[in-house]
């Protein structure tokens, strides 16, 4: 790991891309338009970004198309397909100071952080689903002798991709990975709040040999160029991380032109459950606590709703708050630093406002407070607990993408499920019980995609990411993403 005066001197050297990428190349947006990317930390300029809107759209999507009627990618042998992603996260790896320092710089994510999660993650998940593409077999169905069913999984066709600012570069690998790994042409367009690094990886695709126009990124709004992916009728799918607001009107946009298919991993508000025979309530603290600080409370999985059972709650409010002492706000460049800014102005503002209400509503305020923000000096917020909260309080039932904490109490397990399932979401949750047969009847029970015991967050790409009811549909990672990107055909041949 590099000193932060090491971090420093790579930050005066480093390039940063601002152009959209289409067919192989930097282009500015077709209206000139430009948006400005600014560093979370010290809120100094950046970059002037490429505003791609529908006209962008419009000619990333022919680039694409033509590509993948041309078969260039589509049709190419698999193994050769396979050895290009590895080449590219080759590359990826040897730049993989420089892909942490982007992210660092563009949202406030720690940058020890990038350095031994996001960017070994995203790598990871490209090699992952490279070595998948020899060996994803078609089937034989079992018919009669006089007839052959053949079973064959084909590429979509045009693939659009919308990703989050909150891991840039992790988010979008774990979609445009087994995207392209299945044979599509993709059009990628991140977050408009830390689009640098997605800039960044498209020219080292090309530079591995990916051909022109099958990975094409488009720097720009969700209401601009977001919507016109969603509305284009050349695009076969879209896959989106995102607020389940936007996830709701991305599936109205698919079903008012093409019925495309929409994949969501929207919002959450994750429940954590803490029980009595948890043998090591040091060790359940730290979990909550980095199961809400980590990345500064901006994570989908984030569990912001801590249940505790009343008999423990005093013995473990007192460990919660020492471990929530680690999570100091600082720069993120210093690789000693845990928490970061808030990615911008708005999120700040978005964080103060649900601080304010949970005052106003009545909880009690444990730890942390509304932030004090000088203009200049970065967008930090502070840890932030409540205590007697209830599920009437907008900041226990609303994801706030914050370190905001909502801690309450329980007798029962049939009372901990009960208020954990009382949310329109369904990501993610954690449960701490030494209770082998608990953990398992609470898991089942629990509404949820992911479920960690005695953990939190943990992972690799063999496994799912995904939740259920408002928080989406689908799957990242394991062999089920690559379901989301390719076609089922049915071939019939009679052989009398």
């Amino acid at each position: 790991m590099k000193t932060y005066q090491e971090w420093q001197a790579l930050r005066s050297d480093i390039r940063l891309h601002s152009d959209a990428y289409i067919n192989g190349a930097f282009t500015a947006a077709q209206s000139g338009e430009t948006f400005d990317c600014i560093n979370p930390t010290d809120e100094s300029l950046l970059a002037k970004v490429a505003s791609c809107d529908e006209a962008d759209v419009n000619l990333a999507t022919e680039a694409a198309k033509a590509a993948f009627k041309s078969g260039v990618w589509s049709e190419m042998a698999p193994g050769k397909r396979k050895r290009i992603l590895q080449k590219w996260a080759d590359l990826l790896e040897a730049h993989q100071d420089e892909l942490a320092l982007i992210d660092t710089l563009d949202m406030g994510k720690s940058i020890s952080e990038m350095v031994n999660i996001d960017v070994p993650d995203s790598i990871d998940c490209l090699r992952w689903s490279a070595e998948c593409i020899d060996k994803l077999y078609g089937e034989i169905a079992p018919t009669n002798p006089d007839n052959l069913a053949l079973i064959s999984r084909e590429p979509l066709g045009v693939v659009a991709i919308i990703t989050p600012w909150n891991y840039p570069l992790m988010m979008v690998m774990w979609k445009i990975a087994p995207a392209l790994a299945a044979g599509n042409s993709v059009i990628l367009k991140p977050s408009e709040k830390s689009p640098l690094s997605a800039l960044r990886i498209a020219e080292l695709a090309t530079q591995a040999g990916v051909p022109d126009g099958v990975f094409n990124v488009l720097p720009g709004f969700g209401h601009t160029a977001g919507k016109a992916l969603a509305l284009h009728h050349n695009i076969g799918t879209l896959a989106f991380t995102g607020s389940s607001r936007v996830a709701g009107m991305l599936m109205e946009y698919a079903g008012q032109s093409n019925m495309k298919r929409v994949w969501l991993e929207a919002g959450g508000k994750s429940p954590c459950l803490v029980f009595a025979d948890c043998k090591d309530v040091q060790a359940a603290a730290q979990g909550a606590a980095t199961a809400i600080f980590t990345n500064q409370g901006e994570v989908c999985i984030a569990c912001s709703r801590l249940y505790v059972q009343n008999s423990i709650k005093d013995e473990f409010m007192a460990a919660l708050l020492e471990a929530a002492k680690a999570y100091v706000p600082g720069d993120p460049l210093d690789p000693a630093t845990k928490m970061g800014p808030m990615v911008d102005k708005a999120q700040l503002d978005t964080v103060t406002r649900f601080i304010e209400s949970a005052i106003a509503d009545g909880a009690t305020l444990a730890l942390g407070g509304v932030p004090d923000y000088q203009a200049g000096k970065g967008y930090y917020a502070k840890p932030t607990i409540f205590t007697d909260a209830n599920h009437e309080m907008e900041f226990v039932r609303e994801e706030i993408f914050g370190p905001v904490l909502a801690v309450m109490g329980f007798d029962t397990e049939e009372e901990a499920i009960a208020l954990a399932n009382d949310s329109k979401y369904g990501l993610g949750a954690s449960v701490w019980t030494n209770d082998l047969g608990r953990a398992h009847r609470v898991s089942r029970r629990l509404e949820s995609g992911m479920v960690w015991v005695n953990t939190w967050g943990d992972g690799d790409t063999t496994v799912p990411f995904g939740g259920v009811k408002a928080s989406g549909n689908g799957r990242d990672k394991s062999w089920h993403a690559l379901e989301k990107y390719t076609e089922i055909k049915n071939t019939w041949i009679s052989l009398k």
